[in-house]
């Protein structure tokens, strides 16, 4: 090689500077000096020599005319052998070289056949997918990809030709484990794209499968020059990498780095403004772009809505012929647009239109796709297509709708409040009396909570106009059993609140007509089950409903609807079990009525005396008599609002209470008899019940209530001590002298109860017993009878209890002036025998300072 070096530069000036300039003549001569070191056997000699060179070419820049010649004749053969050395600092050296060289060449691209085979054998071995590249350093590789770029930037179209050569290096280079080299590729590929339109489209197809393995790259930029070079490659290359190329865009959309998605919005978007079979592609592109619209960072939101109005003028300006009437007469937007001033044009809009029925089957396909992300993503573009569609989704309702009644049900808040709007977007659109029929056969196939929410939804939507002559039927549907009943669960109640508040919200005045129907839906969503903690919301509904109704409150919605709610329960009234909807219907009207309820006596107290009778479920029975009972603690602001209930008051005392007191064997008939003791006791003390309206259930009701003392329940037995009591201290005519006997054996044994609560109750009885015979002209008729009593009561004298012994002795104190004497004695055969004798002394010195008895 130095033998070759010295002929060259000891050649014949006749031959060699004879064809050279001086200048070209004299750089040869200096380089030949240089270039014997390059073939040094050591290291550090190639290197010195390398320096050199760097330290010549370095210097003030030579013509590049005159530089070409010992260019390409001396330096750039030899500093590619280089490119192979063993000293990876010699080769860093030599492609620095390289690099410089081609900048001060005259004219690079006749280095082109000899420098790309050279990098492509140094970057991509005979087989690059099966063995690592001949350059082991990955920042030798990062210049030789540096340096294959700046011969595509300096080459130009010249690397037709080679383009072999740096597709094979790119291909390697694109799957380098160094992301930098990874990124610099990715430049170098676009460029590589951009320098030969006419020929590249020939091996594009072969980079993009290198291009999609590294655009999951876990490194942001990676991805970002991914997507980028992507764009170029296509655009310059074959179409028929779209379909290669869009799964992973797509994948791309979910991406958590904004720069990445903004990428991939770019891409697309330039792809539908000028991608040469952009129109072959228009339907799979188009949801890409629009689904960038609702991007969560504003800016790529704009962007992507700026491209998108770039893609619909440009294909409105294409297709001026078509659009030819459209454009002459466009017709505003409809007035019940929800955004009439953002309308999407007219191109953008017949976009959509013509490539729905391509687009829509894949959405809803993936809005039931098992990963969440695609989910959303596919919710928010389909709400994006239905407001470019406009009335055009008519023809593909069905679909819709059945759709949004799967993804209405989606775990993922995001899904059901984009298709909550796609359905609203329905009701804007779509004419109600086509939705509604496709609609109702779902719902009445299988009521669901998702399918009232697309029905709220899609009200929610609708003109007022366009949904008053429907108001009646709808509210119809609503409240018929298969839809009102349809479901117990919390969200199906919530979904059915939510479509009466849509149709009161829509409807106002005009909903004055299904009034009735309405607050029949709002009872049944009250006496679900599962509705607990809809109470507030419900109230809501109703004050709204009243305030369009008559301007007045829910009390005055009641009063208007009670009625005929209560003829419609009894209807059904007969079969009802603890069950039943209905029941819970009823019982939630009871509950809620308030004053309402004394209008509506003649529907009401027929059906308590139906579901009370002792043949019906017993825990029916219950149930309904806690729903009695609180009305009747407040019986004049409920029942007796009208102060009617006295009319009815034989029929609940005789037909409902007696029955229920009657005694039978078993747990669940004693619970009755609590619950009908209970009411009772709410009846009696009221002040509704005049004397002698008292003194009737007395007579009736007395002697059941007796037997109620026994109860094992301690309820039961406290509070029939208390109805004793108020029955007795009721003024009126004389009562039967035996029935009349017959009490106080019963209150006696209450005196032995093992509740301290029903002994005082008990002993507050026997005063008022006792009270009774002072007024009554018979007393000594029963002179025997009170000398029981007095006997016994002194034994309770001496109760261990000190609230039972005043009690007794209170007792005793009001029975003393019937026969003071016979107490007297009585007291004095036993004071020495009791532990404490002191009440027996009070008793005494308190029937000794009584005045004589006339």
């Amino acid at each position: 090689m130095a033998a070759l070096v010295a002929a060259e530069a000891g050649a014949p000036p006749g031959r060699a500077e004879a064809a050279e300039p001086a200048e070209a003549a004299e750089l040869s001569r200096a380089l030949s000096r240089l270039l014997p070191g390059l073939e040094a056997d050591s290291k550090l000699g190639r290197r010195r020599a390398l320096e050199a060179l760097q330290r010549a070419l370095e210097a003030p820049a030579a013509d590049p005319a005159a530089f070409q010649g010992p260019w390409a004749r001396l330096l750039l053969p030899r500093l590619l052998r280089c490119l192979a050395d063993p000293a990876e600092g010699c080769r860093a050296l030599a492609a620095h070289l390289l690099g410089l060289g081609l900048r001060r060449a005259a004219r690079p691209r006749d280095a082109l056949p000899r420098l790309l085979p050279a990098l492509a054998a140094r970057l991509a071995g005979p087989e690059p997918a099966r063995r690592p590249p001949p350059e082991a350093c990955e920042e030798l590789r990062l210049a030789l990809v540096q340096l294959l770029r700046l011969a595509v930037d300096l080459g130009g179209a010249a690397l037709a030709p080679h383009l072999d050569d740096a597709v094979r290096a790119l291909r390697c280079t694109l799957l380098d484990p160094f992301a930098a080299v990874r990124r610099e590729s990715c430049e170098c590929a676009a460029a590589l794209a951009r320098a030969t339109p006419d020929h590249f489209h020939m091996q594009s197809e072969s980079l993009v499968g290198p291009l999609m393995q590294s655009i999951a790259h876990q490194h942001w930029k990676v991805r970002v020059a991914v997507i980028e070079a992507s764009g170029t490659v296509i655009q310059f290359g074959s179409g028929k990498s779209v379909d290669d190329v869009l799964p992973h865009f797509a994948q791309r959309l979910f991406d958590g780095v904004p720069q990445v998605r903004q990428a991939v919005t770019r891409v697309v978007g330039g792809w539908l403004l000028e991608l040469r079979d952009r129109y072959s592609f228009f339907h799979k592109l188009i949801p890409l772009l629009l689904s960038s619209l609702d991007d969560e960072m504003p800016h790529i939101a704009l962007e992507a809505a700026s491209l998108w109005e770039k893609v619909g003028l440009q294909w409105q300006k294409e297709n001026e012929e078509d659009l030819k009437d459209k454009l002459d007469f466009a017709s505003p937007p409809p007035a019940h647009h929800p955004s009439p001033e953002t309308r999407p044009g007219l191109g953008c809009r017949e976009l959509v239109f013509r490539n729905l029925s391509k687009v829509l089957p894949a959405i809803c396909h993936d809005l039931t796709d098992w990963v969440a992300g695609t989910r959303v993503k596919s919710a928010q573009l389909l709400a994006v297509l239905l407001l470019h569609a406009e009335d055009h989704i008519t023809q593909h309702l069905e679909v819709l709708l059945r759709t949004l009644l799967l993804a209405c049900a989606d775990e993922e808040s995001a899904v059901v409040s984009s298709c909550t709007r796609s359905a609203e977007l329905i009701g804007t659109f779509v004419s109600p009396e086509v939705f509604l029929k496709l609609i109702w056969p779902m719902l009445k196939k299988s009521p669901s909570a998702s399918g009232l929410l697309v029905l709220a939804s899609v009200i929610r939507g609708c003109p007022r106009e366009a949904l008053r002559p429907h108001l009646k039927a709808i509210a119809t549907e609503l409240a018929g059993t298969h839809i009102c009943q349809g479901s117990e669960h919390r969200q199906y109640g919530e979904n059915l609140l939510l479509c009466v508040r849509a149709l009161v919200s829509v409807g106002r005045e005009d909903c004055r007509g299904c009034g009735l129907q309405l607050v029949e839906v709002l009872v049944a969503v009250m006496a679900l089950a599962g509705a607990t903690g809809l109470g507030d919301k419900v109230q809501e509904a109703m004050d709204a409903l009243a305030e369009v109704e008559s301007g007045g409150d829910s009390q005055d919605l009641y009063r208007a609807h009670v009625g005929a709610l209560l003829e419609r329960l009894a209807g059904s009234q007969r079969d009802w079990t603890v069950h039943s909807p209905e029941l819970l219907q009823f019982i939630v009207l009871v509950a809620h009525a308030g004053p309402a309820l004394g209008e509506a006596l003649p529907q009401l107290v027929p059906i308590l005396r139906s579901c009370l009778q002792p043949d019906r479920d017993p825990q029916m029975r219950l149930k309904v008599f806690s729903a009695l009972s609180r009305v009747l603690l407040t019986a004049e602001e409920t029942v007796d609002s009208q102060g009617q209930f006295h009319r009815y008051l034989d029929t609940v005392i005789k037909d409902i209470l007696a029955p229920n007191l009657q005694w039978h064997a078993g747990r669940t008939a004693a619970a009755i008899r609590t619950a009908a003791v209970s009411c009772l006791w709410a009846l009696s003390s009221s002040e509704v019940l005049s004397a002698t309206q008292v003194q009737d259930a007395r007579e009736t009701l007395m002697p059941q209530v007796l037997t109620t003392l026994e109860e094992d329940s301690q309820t039961t037995r406290l509070v029939s001590c208390r109805i004793i009591n108020v029955f007795l201290k009721t003024p009126g005519s004389a009562v039967d002298a035996d029935k009349f006997i017959k009490i106080y054996p019963e209150l006696l044994k209450r005196l032995d109860d093992v509740s301290r609560e029903v002994r005082l109750a008990a002993a507050s009885a026997l005063v008022t017993w006792l009270e009774c015979i002072r007024n009554d002209d018979r007393k000594p008729y029963y002179q025997s009878d009170i000398q029981y009593l007095y006997k016994e009561l002194l034994v309770y004298l001496d109760d261990p209890d000190s609230a039972v012994q005043d009690a007794v002795l209170e007792v005793l104190t009001a029975g003393g002036v019937l026969f003071p004497d016979l107490l007297a004695r009585e007291t004095e055969a036993v004071v020495r025998q009791h532990r404490s004798p002191t009440r027996c002394e009070r008793l005494l010195q308190g029937l000794q300072a009584r005045p004589p008895a006339p």
